[in-house]
């Protein structure tokens, strides 16, 4: 391993996971290509709960003490890390610059901010409100979160929404989109802005979560020794290229370069116009392809997977175990890693087998 890493409880086999992750961003093969693969431990019991944005409002010791108890329930085979999600929505990042976070009342998983921006000039310097609820309840929760994963779990790094993702959510994305021809100047500082704060972003919630101590991990889970997240601007489907290179290329482009390694959220069809300027970005990173609603699944997309491989960037790819099969005659078995839950150890066991037959 690159470093000292406190090795995970349930993951026996975390040194040679790290090791071919290593190897993964490195864009080698050691006899297969890289898997996170999981299957429940038997005769144990899975207890059930965990949603989306929990935490936000709810208490955090039986958040906790569920995922403490389930890492210690599942098998994870391959480079699968046992880990937890945090997130109290996607718009967290603008809820910490100020604006108020409000909920569905039918839906607990569903929350939105209120736009605050009515002129630019009034609302600078962006910055965020260290001192607010919604950013000293966050880093309330990675610290517990983060003693409770200590030799136990990962905790991944945030679903940020930085850069024009954030500036969208506290102005809407209509009149952004407007102020990119009425007032050029005012987005500029914005962004220029909003790009400063993703240092202390990262940070502020990596120390809190203790993400130095085993490696760190993102919300799509493409783990890496170092420093590591999921990257995006859903934006971009809102915008054309010669924008995005003004305003937003250059902020993505930063925070790839901080980051040891990053995966992108590449979010439907709508952003595909920008593919050629995301492969462009610094090394190494991997492309999380999100097909869209209502557009073909998956592994009817193996022409851009194909594209995305012949780069130099990586791919991250959830499927089933037929599924797998199929990929994996279609695809190079470098800087590919692969998302698959299967039913049972043996399953996993025989997955992986039959992995390296193949490579």
């Amino acid at each position: 391993m690159s470093r000292d890493l406190l090795p995970l409880e349930p993951k026996p086999n975390f040194a040679g996971a790290v090791r071919r992750m290593e190897a993964f961003w490195a864009g080698e093969v050691i006899d297969r290509p890289a898997i996170n693969l999981t299957a429940p431990l038997p005769d144990r019991e899975w207890l059930p709960g965990g949603r989306y944005m929990e935490g936000a409002r709810d208490e955090f010791g039986p958040i906790i003490e569920r995922v403490v108890h389930n890492v210690g329930n599942t098998y994870f085979a391959g480079e699968a890390m046992p880990m937890y999600v945090p997130s109290f929505g996607p718009d967290q990042w603008a809820a910490w610059m100020g604006a108020d976070l409000e909920w569905s009342d039918t839906d607990q998983s569903t929350n939105w901010v209120v736009p605050f921006v009515e002129d630019w000039e009034a609302v600078f310097p962006l910055r965020f409100e260290t001192e607010g609820r919604w950013w000293t309840r966050m880093v309330d929760f990675m610290t517990e979160l983060g003693q409770a994963a200590e030799g136990r779990f990962l905790v991944s790094h945030l679903d940020l929404h930085s850069n024009a993702d954030a500036l969208s959510a506290i102005r809407t994305p209509a009149r952004l989109c407007m102020d990119f021809y009425d007032h050029p100047r005012a987005v500029d500082r914005a962004m220029r802005q909003v790009r400063g704060l993703f240092p202390l972003a990262y940070e502020t919630f990596f120390a809190a979560a203790g993400m130095n101590r085993s490696g760190s991990i993102g919300w799509v889970p493409v783990y890496h020794p170092g420093r590591t997240n999921t990257i995006q601007c859903d934006f971009l489907a809102l915008i054309g290229a010669e924008i995005s290179r003004q305003y937003v290329m250059p902020a993505l482009e930063e925070e790839a370069s901080y980051l040891d390694a990053w995966t992108y959220h590449l979010d439907g069809p709508e952003c595909l116009v920008h593919l050629d300027d995301l492969l462009a970005l610094p090394d190494p990173g991997v492309i999380q392809w999100t097909t869209g609603a209502r557009n073909a699944p998956m592994i009817e997309w193996m022409d851009l997977l194909k594209r995305i491989q012949q780069s130099t960037k990586g791919l991250w790819i959830p499927c089933s175990a037929e599924e797998l099969k199929v990929y994996m005659r279609e695809l190079r078995p470098e800087r590919v890693i692969y998302e698959v839950g299967v039913g049972s150890v043996a399953e996993a066991d025989a997955l992986l087998a039959w992995m390296v037959e193949q490579t």
